[in-house]
C-alpha cells in the first residue's frame, strides 16, 4: 500500500479542522450529520462550530455566531468551510445556505454533497445562484467516510451494516448447539469493553432465533457508557420465552416475526421509542428475509445495525452481498475440536488491524465484485 506523505493544501488543512470538530458532534446529533465549520479570513480562523446536537443550530450558524466582535466586519470577507453541502430546507432549523448568504459571505468550500433528498445538490445551486463562490470536493473521501452511517442510508436506502463475531483460533464461533451449552467465551475482558463500545455506536443490533435461544444474551452496553441500541431478533414462529434477556427492560427490542405486528412506519423516528418496551414488526418466509429488515430499518429511519449473530444469519448477509464492514474477533490461544464454524467472507479487503493480548481483531470492508 502507498502512503502520500504529500503535505495539505491550505484548503485541506482548514477542511480537516472541519472534521475535527465535526467529530465532536459523535453520539449526540444522529439521525443527523455530524458537520464541521471554520471560517477565514487572511488565513486566519475567525469562527469555530460544529452540529452539537440534533434539533440545535448546524455547524454553519453555530460557527458563523462564534465570531468575536471586534471580527464581525470581516465575515462578509471571509471564506466558509464545511464538510458537507449546506441544508436548504427548513427542518428542525432554518436554511443554513439562507443563513450564508444574509451575511455576504462571498466564498464557501464543501466537503462533500449531502444525499439528503431535501438538499442533495439544491443548497450549492442556492449559494451559486446568491452569488456566492463555491468549491466542493476539498476532503471529499474523508468527509464522506465520517458521515458512512449518513451516506449509505441516504443512497442505499437502508442502514449501514456492521458484521462481527468472535472465533476460535480454528475458526469456530461456538461448541456444539445445545441450549446452555453453545456459550463460548472467546474474547478477552478487554475486547469485550470495545465491543460494548461499537455496540453503542450503532443505532441497532441483531441477531438470530438460535443465538438468542442458546445464548440469551443482554446487546446491552453495560460494560462501556454509552447508548443502548435498539435490539433485533428473529423469531419468526414467536418461539422465544419472554424470560430472554433481550425482553428485559434495559433497551428497545424489536421482534422480526411471521404472525404479529404492532410497529407503524416512523414510531422510532428519530430516536428509539420513548417507552422502553418489545414491538413486533411481520415479515413473510417467501422473500429475502434480509431485504425485509433493511427495507424497515430504513422505514423505521435506523440508520446502523451490528449483526452479531448466529453463523447461518451473518453468512446470510454475506451472501447477498448487504454488509459494509466486518469486524473478526480471533482468539489466537483458543483451539476446540469441534463446534460450530465460523461465517466466511467474501468480496472483502482488510483495512486494519488490531491486537489486543490473546485477540487479534480485523477490519473488512465489503467490494464490490
Amino acid at each position: 500500500m502507498t502512503i502520500d506523505h504529500s503535505p495539505l493544501t491550505m484548503d485541506e488543512t482548514y477542511m480537516s479542522r472541519c472534521l475535527q470538530l465535526a467529530k465532536l458532534g459523535a453520539g449526540h446529533v444522529a439521525p443527523n450529520p455530524m458537520v464541521g465549520a471554520v471560517l477565514v479570513h487572511s488565513d486566519r480562523i475567525i469562527g469555530e462550530g460544529y452540529h452539537q446536537q440534533y434539533g440545535g443550530a448546524h455547524a454553519e450558524p453555530n460557527c458563523i455566531a462564534s465570531v468575536e466582535e471586534q471580527d464581525r466586519h470581516l465575515v462578509s470577507r471571509s471564506t466558509l468551510y464545511v464538510s458537507l453541502e449546506p441544508c436548504v430546507h427548513f427542518g428542525k432549523t432554518p436554511p443554513c445556505a439562507d443563513l450564508i448568504i444574509k451575511n455576504k459571505i462571498p466564498k464557501v468550500v464543501i466537503g462533500c454533497r449531502d444525499p439528503f433528498s431535501e438538499v442533495k445538490g439544491r443548497g450549492i445551486e442556492k449559494l451559486i445562484t446568491g452569488g456566492i463562490k463555491v468549491e466542493e470536493g476539498v476532503l471529499e473521501n474523508e468527509c464522506r467516510e465520517l458521515n458512512k452511517r449518513f451516506m449509505v442510508f441516504h443512497e442505499h436506502h437502508r442502514p449501514f451494516i456492521i458484521l462481527k463475531w468472535a472465533e476460535t483460533a480454528n475458526h469456530f464461533i461456538a461448541t456444539s448447539p445445545q441450549p446452555g451449552n453453545s456459550r463460548l467465551f472467546i474474547t478477552n475482558d478487554f475486547t469485550n469493553r470495545l465491543v460494548h463500545k461499537w455496540r453503542s455506536e450503532e443505532a441497532a443490533i441483531l441477531v438470530g432465533t438460535n443465538t438468542a435461544f442458546m445464548d440469551d444474551p443482554q446487546l446491552t452496553t453495560r460494560l462501556w457508557k454509552g447508548n443502548n441500541p435498539i435490539r433485533l431478533v428473529i423469531d419468526m414462529d414467536l418461539s422465544l420465552p419472554s424470560s430472554l434477556k433481550l425482553f428485559n427492560e434495559a433497551a428497545n427490542t424489536i421482534v422480526f416475526n411471521s404472525i404479529k405486528h404492532d410497529l407503524k412506519e416512523l414510531t422510532l423516528s428519530p430516536f428509539p421509542m420513548e417507552r422502553v418496551g418489545v414491538r413486533w414488526y411481520k415479515v413473510t418466509r417467501d422473500v429475502s428475509l434480509v431485504h425485509q429488515i433493511t427495507n424497515a430499518l430504513h422505514q423505521l429511519k435506523i440508520q446502523s445495525m451490528i449483526v452479531e449473530g448466529g453463523a447461518s444469519l451473518l453468512q446470510t448477509f454475506i451472501d447477498e452481498g448487504m454488509w459494509d464492514e466486518a469486524r473478526i474477533i480471533k482468539n489466537e490461544e483458543l483451539i476446540i475440536n469441534n463446534g460450530l464454524a465460523a461465517p466466511v467472507l467474501e468480496n472483502c479487503q482488510k483495512v486494519y488491524e488490531e491486537k489486543i493480548l490473546t485477540d487479534h481483531i480485523d477490519f473488512f470492508k465489503r467490494i464490490d465484485s
